[in-house]
């Protein structure tokens, strides 16, 4: 998963956005996050899923089944590399409506949250 290079523009949704619609109470919204537990302990969102890269192997085959690959689905992880990652390879598994959170975490804090810590 970690190596494939991006083909095509990567559909994004800035941390703002996000936070409206996590305000709204959106209900259709698939949240993934991607980091690691310990990162998790020291900052989150409430309502994401963790799915941690580094888990790739204990969680991949079962993903068409945990998920709804026509629903919105928006990752994040710290800055928004590994979560552009993990978009990509969900869009390879016919995932049709999938954005990477701008900046990700570490972009809410310092522009939605100040509240959530930055590491």
């Amino acid at each position: 998963m970690l190596s494939k290079s991006f083909n095509q523009t990567m559909p994004q949704i800035s941390v703002e956005e996000l936070a409206q619609r996590l305000s709204s109470g959106d209900t259709q919204l698939q949240l993934v996050d991607v980091r690691e537990p310990q990162e998790l302990a020291l900052a989150k969102i409430e309502n994401f899923v963790n799915l941690p890269l580094s888990e790739f192997a204990q969680w991949n085959e079962n993903i068409s089944d945990r998920f709804d690959p026509h629903a919105e689905t928006l990752v994040l992880c710290h800055h928004g590399i590994r979560s552009a990652q993990m978009c990509q390879w969900l869009i390879d598994q016919g995932f049709t409506n999938v954005k990477n959170i701008v900046g990700g975490i570490a972009a809410y804090s310092l522009l939605v949250d100040p509240t959530v810590p930055q590491y």
